[in-house]
Protein backbone atom coordinates (compact mmCIF):
# COMPACT_ATOMS: atom_id res chain seq x y z
CA UNK A 1 0.00 0.00 0.00
CA UNK A 2 1.34 3.44 -0.96
CA UNK A 3 1.53 5.77 2.03
CA UNK A 4 -0.18 9.14 1.82
CA UNK A 5 2.27 12.05 1.53
CA UNK A 6 2.91 14.21 4.57
CA UNK A 7 1.28 17.56 3.74
CA UNK A 8 1.33 18.91 7.29
CA UNK A 9 4.99 19.71 7.86
CA UNK A 10 5.98 23.28 6.96
CA UNK A 11 8.92 24.27 4.78
CA UNK A 12 12.20 23.38 6.53
CA UNK A 13 14.44 26.07 7.96
CA UNK A 14 17.70 26.40 5.97
CA UNK A 15 20.87 25.25 7.68
CA UNK A 16 22.27 28.77 7.22
CA UNK A 17 19.93 30.01 9.97
CA UNK A 18 21.45 27.82 12.65
CA UNK A 19 24.63 29.82 13.31
CA UNK A 20 22.77 33.08 13.88
CA UNK A 21 20.09 31.36 15.95
CA UNK A 22 22.75 29.74 18.13
CA UNK A 23 24.50 33.08 18.60
CA UNK A 24 21.24 34.77 19.59
CA UNK A 25 20.44 31.99 22.06
CA UNK A 26 23.89 32.30 23.63
CA UNK A 27 23.61 36.05 23.95
CA UNK A 28 19.94 36.15 24.87
CA UNK A 29 19.75 39.23 22.61
CA UNK A 30 16.27 38.54 21.22
CA UNK A 31 14.74 42.04 21.49
CA UNK A 32 14.88 43.97 18.24
CA UNK A 33 15.92 47.27 19.83
CA UNK A 34 18.75 46.06 22.07
CA UNK A 35 21.47 46.37 19.41
CA UNK A 36 22.43 49.93 18.42
CA UNK A 37 22.07 49.00 14.74
CA UNK A 38 21.75 46.08 12.31
CA UNK A 39 19.61 43.89 14.54
CA UNK A 40 18.29 40.85 12.62
CA UNK A 41 14.79 42.37 12.45
CA UNK A 42 16.14 45.61 10.96
CA UNK A 43 18.16 43.65 8.41
CA UNK A 44 15.12 41.56 7.51
CA UNK A 45 13.06 44.70 6.91
CA UNK A 46 15.71 46.20 4.65
CA UNK A 47 16.20 42.95 2.71
CA UNK A 48 12.49 42.28 2.32
CA UNK A 49 11.78 45.82 1.11
CA UNK A 50 14.60 45.57 -1.43
CA UNK A 51 13.36 42.18 -2.63
CA UNK A 52 9.85 43.56 -3.13
CA UNK A 53 10.97 46.83 -4.68
CA UNK A 54 9.39 48.86 -1.88
CA UNK A 55 10.92 51.76 0.04
CA UNK A 56 9.97 50.70 3.55
CA UNK A 57 9.10 47.57 5.51
CA UNK A 58 8.03 46.91 9.09
CA UNK A 59 8.22 43.41 10.55
CA UNK A 60 5.63 42.65 13.24
CA UNK A 61 4.10 39.78 15.19
CA UNK A 62 1.66 38.61 12.50
CA UNK A 63 -0.03 39.58 9.25
CA UNK A 64 -3.07 40.43 11.39
CA UNK A 65 -0.93 42.94 13.27
CA UNK A 66 0.31 44.33 9.94
CA UNK A 67 -3.27 44.84 8.75
CA UNK A 68 -4.28 46.45 12.03
CA UNK A 69 -1.30 48.83 12.00
CA UNK A 70 -1.97 49.65 8.35
CA UNK A 71 -5.48 50.78 9.20
CA UNK A 72 -4.30 52.76 12.22
CA UNK A 73 -1.53 54.36 10.15
CA UNK A 74 -4.15 55.60 7.68
CA UNK A 75 -5.67 57.61 10.57
CA UNK A 76 -9.20 56.60 9.68
CA UNK A 77 -12.01 58.09 11.77
CA UNK A 78 -13.70 55.88 14.36
CA UNK A 79 -16.37 53.64 12.81
CA UNK A 80 -14.99 54.20 9.31
CA UNK A 81 -16.30 51.62 6.85
CA UNK A 82 -13.69 49.29 5.39
CA UNK A 83 -14.61 47.14 2.39
CA UNK A 84 -13.29 43.56 2.50
CA UNK A 85 -14.03 40.38 0.53
CA UNK A 86 -16.55 38.02 2.11
CA UNK A 87 -14.12 35.17 1.40
CA UNK A 88 -11.19 35.73 3.73
CA UNK A 89 -9.88 34.55 7.08
CA UNK A 90 -11.55 35.79 10.28
CA UNK A 91 -8.37 37.68 11.17
CA UNK A 92 -9.14 40.26 8.47
CA UNK A 93 -12.52 41.50 9.80
CA UNK A 94 -10.98 41.15 13.27
CA UNK A 95 -8.19 43.58 12.34
CA UNK A 96 -10.82 46.02 11.09
CA UNK A 97 -12.74 45.78 14.37
CA UNK A 98 -9.55 46.17 16.44
CA UNK A 99 -8.80 49.35 14.47
CA UNK A 100 -12.19 50.76 15.60
CA UNK A 101 -13.59 50.48 12.07
CA UNK A 102 -16.54 48.62 10.58
CA UNK A 103 -16.06 45.88 7.99
CA UNK A 104 -18.36 45.83 4.97
CA UNK A 105 -18.36 42.53 3.10
CA UNK A 106 -18.35 42.34 -0.69
CA UNK A 107 -19.65 39.26 -2.48
CA UNK A 108 -17.20 36.81 -4.04
CA UNK A 109 -17.66 34.71 -7.18
CA UNK A 110 -17.18 30.97 -7.55
CA UNK A 111 -13.61 31.60 -8.78
CA UNK A 112 -12.86 32.94 -5.24
CA UNK A 113 -12.42 36.51 -6.50
CA UNK A 114 -14.28 39.74 -5.73
CA UNK A 115 -17.53 40.32 -7.62
CA UNK A 116 -16.72 43.65 -9.26
CA UNK A 117 -20.36 44.73 -9.65
CA UNK A 118 -20.95 44.33 -5.91
CA UNK A 119 -17.59 45.93 -5.18
CA UNK A 120 -18.38 49.02 -7.23
CA UNK A 121 -21.85 49.36 -5.72
CA UNK A 122 -20.60 49.11 -2.13
CA UNK A 123 -17.56 51.32 -2.70
CA UNK A 124 -19.98 54.19 -3.27
CA UNK A 125 -21.38 53.75 0.24
CA UNK A 126 -19.06 55.99 2.25
CA UNK A 127 -16.15 53.52 2.26
CA UNK A 128 -12.95 54.97 3.77
CA UNK A 129 -10.52 52.13 2.98
CA UNK A 130 -10.39 48.80 1.16
CA UNK A 131 -8.61 45.60 2.14
CA UNK A 132 -8.23 43.17 -0.74
CA UNK A 133 -7.49 39.66 0.52
CA UNK A 134 -5.75 37.62 -2.12
CA UNK A 135 -7.33 34.68 -0.36
CA UNK A 136 -5.46 31.40 -0.79
CA UNK A 137 -3.40 33.25 -3.39
CA UNK A 138 -6.28 34.06 -5.76
CA UNK A 139 -5.92 37.60 -7.11
CA UNK A 140 -8.99 39.68 -7.87
CA UNK A 141 -9.05 42.14 -10.78
CA UNK A 142 -6.52 44.63 -9.41
CA UNK A 143 -6.76 46.84 -12.51
CA UNK A 144 -10.46 47.43 -11.96
CA UNK A 145 -10.12 47.67 -8.17
CA UNK A 146 -7.34 50.26 -8.30
CA UNK A 147 -9.11 52.32 -10.99
CA UNK A 148 -12.28 52.53 -8.89
CA UNK A 149 -10.45 53.21 -5.62
CA UNK A 150 -8.11 55.79 -7.12
CA UNK A 151 -11.06 57.62 -8.64
CA UNK A 152 -12.82 57.61 -5.27
CA UNK A 153 -9.70 58.57 -3.31
CA UNK A 154 -9.95 55.39 -1.22
CA UNK A 155 -6.67 53.76 -0.07
CA UNK A 156 -6.15 50.05 -0.78
CA UNK A 157 -4.40 47.65 1.62
CA UNK A 158 -3.37 44.33 0.08
CA UNK A 159 -3.73 41.34 2.38
CA UNK A 160 -1.09 39.23 0.65
CA UNK A 161 -0.71 36.67 3.44
CA UNK A 162 -1.20 33.89 0.87
CA UNK A 163 0.40 35.65 -2.10
CA UNK A 164 4.09 36.29 -1.52
CA UNK A 165 5.62 35.73 -4.95
CA UNK A 166 2.41 36.24 -6.94
CA UNK A 167 2.56 38.79 -9.77
CA UNK A 168 -0.04 40.90 -11.56
CA UNK A 169 1.02 42.03 -15.04
CA UNK A 170 4.53 41.21 -13.83
CA UNK A 171 4.20 43.50 -10.80
CA UNK A 172 4.60 41.96 -7.36
CA UNK A 173 1.41 41.53 -5.38
CA UNK A 174 1.61 43.67 -2.26
CA UNK A 175 3.14 46.61 -4.14
CA UNK A 176 0.00 47.65 -6.04
CA UNK A 177 -2.02 49.16 -3.19
CA UNK A 178 -0.85 51.79 -0.73
CA UNK A 179 0.25 49.12 1.76
CA UNK A 180 0.99 45.40 1.36
CA UNK A 181 0.82 42.92 4.25
CA UNK A 182 2.40 39.45 4.35
CA UNK A 183 2.52 36.48 6.71
CA UNK A 184 5.39 34.37 8.05
CA UNK A 185 3.08 31.78 9.63
CA UNK A 186 4.32 28.22 9.14
CA UNK A 187 2.11 27.35 6.16
CA UNK A 188 3.23 30.39 4.15
CA UNK A 189 6.11 30.65 1.66
CA UNK A 190 8.44 31.96 4.38
CA UNK A 191 8.13 30.04 7.64
CA UNK A 192 8.81 31.54 11.06
CA UNK A 193 5.92 29.87 12.87
CA UNK A 194 4.41 33.32 13.42
CA UNK A 195 5.17 36.80 12.16
CA UNK A 196 4.24 39.30 9.49
CA UNK A 197 5.49 42.32 7.60
CA UNK A 198 4.04 45.36 5.87
CA UNK A 199 5.54 47.37 3.01
CA UNK A 200 4.82 50.84 1.65
CA UNK A 201 6.45 53.72 -0.22
CA UNK A 202 4.81 56.32 2.03
CA UNK A 203 7.18 57.82 4.62
CA UNK A 204 4.40 59.19 6.81
CA UNK A 205 2.54 55.87 6.89
CA UNK A 206 5.63 53.85 7.79
CA UNK A 207 6.61 56.34 10.49
CA UNK A 208 3.19 56.08 12.11
CA UNK A 209 3.18 52.29 11.83
CA UNK A 210 6.71 51.93 13.25
CA UNK A 211 5.92 54.07 16.28
CA UNK A 212 2.62 52.32 16.96
CA UNK A 213 4.27 48.90 16.56
CA UNK A 214 6.23 49.68 19.73
CA UNK A 215 9.19 51.93 18.80
CA UNK A 216 9.06 53.82 22.08
CA UNK A 217 11.29 56.78 22.85
CA UNK A 218 13.65 57.13 19.86
CA UNK A 219 13.95 53.47 18.83
CA UNK A 220 12.61 54.40 15.42
CA UNK A 221 16.16 55.61 14.68
CA UNK A 222 17.22 51.94 14.51
CA UNK A 223 14.99 51.29 11.49
CA UNK A 224 17.09 51.24 8.33
CA UNK A 225 16.34 53.68 5.52
CA UNK A 226 16.29 52.51 1.88
CA UNK A 227 19.68 52.28 0.17
CA UNK A 228 20.70 55.60 -1.31
CA UNK A 229 17.50 57.28 -0.18
CA UNK A 230 17.37 60.81 1.13
CA UNK A 231 15.91 60.14 4.57
CA UNK A 232 14.81 63.67 5.40
CA UNK A 233 11.14 62.91 4.65
CA UNK A 234 11.26 59.80 6.84
CA UNK A 235 13.11 61.52 9.69
CA UNK A 236 10.73 64.46 9.55
CA UNK A 237 7.77 62.07 9.74
CA UNK A 238 9.24 60.24 12.75
CA UNK A 239 9.88 63.52 14.53
CA UNK A 240 6.37 64.72 13.74
CA UNK A 241 4.73 61.65 15.31
CA UNK A 242 7.04 61.19 18.30
CA UNK A 243 4.86 60.87 21.44
CA UNK A 244 1.68 61.52 19.44
CA UNK A 245 0.53 57.92 18.96
CA UNK A 246 -0.40 54.97 21.20
CA UNK A 247 1.93 51.98 21.29
CA UNK A 248 0.47 48.55 20.55
CA UNK A 249 3.72 46.57 20.94
CA UNK A 250 3.33 44.13 18.07
CA UNK A 251 7.07 43.78 17.41
CA UNK A 252 8.84 40.81 15.81
CA UNK A 253 11.73 39.24 17.73
CA UNK A 254 15.29 38.85 16.48
CA UNK A 255 14.94 35.07 16.75
CA UNK A 256 12.07 35.05 14.24
CA UNK A 257 14.01 37.32 11.90
CA UNK A 258 17.02 35.00 12.06
CA UNK A 259 14.75 32.14 10.98
CA UNK A 260 13.25 34.12 8.08
CA UNK A 261 16.25 35.85 6.52
CA UNK A 262 17.99 32.75 5.08
CA UNK A 263 14.70 31.77 3.45
CA UNK A 264 14.53 34.91 1.29
CA UNK A 265 16.94 33.29 -1.15
CA UNK A 266 14.71 30.22 -1.28
CA UNK A 267 11.60 32.15 -2.27
CA UNK A 268 11.96 32.08 -6.05
CA UNK A 269 12.51 28.32 -6.09
CA UNK A 270 9.59 27.74 -3.75
CA UNK A 271 7.32 29.90 -5.91
CA UNK A 272 8.32 28.06 -9.08
CA UNK A 273 7.94 24.63 -7.47
CA UNK A 274 4.60 25.57 -5.93
CA UNK A 275 3.16 26.77 -9.24
CA UNK A 276 4.41 23.72 -11.10
CA UNK A 277 2.94 21.36 -8.48
CA UNK A 278 -0.37 23.22 -8.40
CA UNK A 279 -0.84 23.24 -12.16
CA UNK A 280 0.10 19.56 -12.46
CA UNK A 281 -2.55 18.57 -9.91
CA UNK A 282 -5.09 21.03 -11.34
CA UNK A 283 -4.77 19.49 -14.81
CA UNK A 284 -5.47 16.04 -13.38
CA UNK A 285 -8.40 17.22 -11.25
CA UNK A 286 -10.02 19.04 -14.16
CA UNK A 287 -10.30 15.74 -16.00
CA UNK A 288 -13.07 14.80 -13.58
CA UNK A 289 -16.57 15.99 -14.53
CA UNK A 290 -17.29 16.59 -10.83
CA UNK A 291 -14.26 18.77 -10.00
CA UNK A 292 -13.43 22.24 -11.28
CA UNK A 293 -10.22 24.16 -10.53
CA UNK A 294 -10.87 27.80 -11.52
CA UNK A 295 -8.13 29.16 -13.81
CA UNK A 296 -6.03 32.23 -12.94
CA UNK A 297 -6.96 35.59 -14.39
CA UNK A 298 -4.97 36.48 -17.49
CA UNK A 299 -2.83 39.08 -15.68
CA UNK A 300 -2.04 36.77 -12.77
CA UNK A 301 1.02 34.58 -12.18
CA UNK A 302 0.35 32.68 -9.00
CA UNK A 303 2.56 31.38 -6.18
CA UNK A 304 0.39 28.64 -4.60
CA UNK A 305 1.19 26.22 -1.77
CA UNK A 306 -2.31 24.71 -1.66
CA UNK A 307 -5.05 23.93 -4.15
CA UNK A 308 -8.71 24.94 -4.17
CA UNK A 309 -11.39 23.40 -6.33
CA UNK A 310 -15.17 23.35 -6.59
CA UNK A 311 -17.36 20.27 -6.53
CA UNK A 312 -19.75 20.19 -9.50
CA UNK A 313 -23.21 18.65 -9.42
CA UNK A 314 -22.94 17.47 -5.84
CA UNK A 315 -25.52 17.86 -3.07
CA UNK A 316 -24.69 18.55 0.57
CA UNK A 317 -24.84 14.82 1.20
CA UNK A 318 -22.54 14.16 -1.75
CA UNK A 319 -20.10 16.78 -0.51
CA UNK A 320 -19.82 15.21 2.93
CA UNK A 321 -19.45 11.79 1.32
CA UNK A 322 -16.67 13.16 -0.92
CA UNK A 323 -14.73 14.40 2.11
CA UNK A 324 -15.08 11.01 3.76
CA UNK A 325 -14.09 9.13 0.61
CA UNK A 326 -11.00 11.32 0.15
CA UNK A 327 -10.02 10.80 3.78
CA UNK A 328 -10.30 7.03 3.39
CA UNK A 329 -7.93 7.35 0.45
CA UNK A 330 -5.45 9.32 2.55
CA UNK A 331 -6.17 12.93 1.55
CA UNK A 332 -7.67 15.52 3.87
CA UNK A 333 -10.10 17.95 2.25
CA UNK A 334 -11.60 21.02 3.89
CA UNK A 335 -14.91 22.26 2.47
CA UNK A 336 -15.03 25.83 3.74
CA UNK A 337 -18.78 26.05 4.20
CA UNK A 338 -19.31 22.51 5.47
CA UNK A 339 -16.69 22.56 8.24
CA UNK A 340 -18.06 23.36 11.70
CA UNK A 341 -17.13 26.88 12.85
CA UNK A 342 -14.80 27.39 9.89
CA UNK A 343 -13.00 30.74 10.30
CA UNK A 344 -13.30 31.42 6.55
CA UNK A 345 -17.10 31.23 6.48
CA UNK A 346 -18.50 34.73 6.93
CA UNK A 347 -21.60 33.56 8.80
CA UNK A 348 -19.33 32.49 11.68
CA UNK A 349 -18.06 36.06 12.23
CA UNK A 350 -20.57 36.90 14.95
CA UNK A 351 -18.36 39.73 16.20
CA UNK A 352 -19.37 41.98 13.29
CA UNK A 353 -22.73 43.53 12.48
CA UNK A 354 -25.11 41.72 10.14
CA UNK A 355 -24.09 42.11 6.52
CA UNK A 356 -27.17 40.85 4.76
CA UNK A 357 -27.11 37.92 2.38
CA UNK A 358 -24.07 37.23 0.22
CA UNK A 359 -25.50 34.55 -2.06
CA UNK A 360 -22.54 33.98 -4.36
CA UNK A 361 -20.06 33.67 -1.51
CA UNK A 362 -22.32 31.34 0.45
CA UNK A 363 -22.93 29.08 -2.54
CA UNK A 364 -19.23 29.00 -3.36
CA UNK A 365 -18.17 28.16 0.20
CA UNK A 366 -20.58 25.21 0.33
CA UNK A 367 -18.71 23.47 -2.51
CA UNK A 368 -15.22 25.01 -2.38
CA UNK A 369 -12.56 22.53 -1.30
CA UNK A 370 -9.10 23.19 0.07
CA UNK A 371 -6.17 20.77 0.16
CA UNK A 372 -2.61 21.37 1.28
CA UNK A 373 -0.04 21.10 -1.51
CA UNK A 374 3.36 21.95 -0.04
CA UNK A 375 5.97 23.04 -2.55
CA UNK A 376 8.34 20.28 -1.37
CA UNK A 377 6.10 17.49 -2.74
CA UNK A 378 7.36 15.34 -5.59
CA UNK A 379 5.50 13.88 -8.57
CA UNK A 380 4.53 10.58 -6.85
CA UNK A 381 3.05 12.62 -3.98
CA UNK A 382 1.13 14.82 -6.42
CA UNK A 383 -0.18 11.78 -8.28
CA UNK A 384 -1.33 10.23 -5.01
CA UNK A 385 -3.28 13.35 -4.05
CA UNK A 386 -4.82 14.00 -7.47
CA UNK A 387 -5.75 10.37 -8.06
CA UNK A 388 -7.31 10.09 -4.60
CA UNK A 389 -9.47 13.17 -5.13
CA UNK A 390 -10.62 12.11 -8.59
CA UNK A 391 -11.40 8.62 -7.33
CA UNK A 392 -13.29 10.00 -4.32
CA UNK A 393 -15.53 12.04 -6.61
CA UNK A 394 -16.02 8.95 -8.78
CA UNK A 395 -16.96 6.93 -5.69
CA UNK A 396 -19.65 9.41 -4.70
CA UNK A 397 -21.21 10.00 -8.10
CA UNK A 398 -21.17 6.42 -9.38
CA UNK A 399 -21.85 4.62 -6.11
CA UNK A 400 -18.56 2.71 -6.14
CA UNK A 401 -16.36 2.60 -3.05
CA UNK A 402 -12.80 1.90 -2.06
CA UNK A 403 -11.67 1.49 1.51
CA UNK A 404 -7.93 1.84 1.10
CA UNK A 405 -5.42 3.62 -1.11
CA UNK A 406 -3.69 1.43 -3.63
Amino acid sequence: MTLAPNVYDAEPIPEAARAEIDQLLKSGDLFRYTAPEDAPVSLLEAEFAEMMGAKYALAVASCSAALFLSLKALALPRDAKVLIPAFTFAAVPSAVVHADCKPVLVDVQDNYRVDMADFEAKLAGDIKAVIISHMRGHTSDMDAIMALCDAAGVPVIEDAAHSLGTQWHGRKIGTIGKIGCFSFQSYKMLNAGEGGILITDDADLIARAVIMSGAYEHNWKKHKAPHGDNTSALQDAFARWQNQLPLYNTRLSNLSAAVIRPQLGELERRVNDGLKNHDYVADKLNQSPWIDVPPPLSAETRAPDSIQFNLVGMSDTDTVAFQEAAKVRGVSVQVFGMSTDNARAFWNWHFIDGQGELPQTRAMLMRACDTRLPVRLQKPDLDFIADALVAAAQDVKTGSSKTSAA
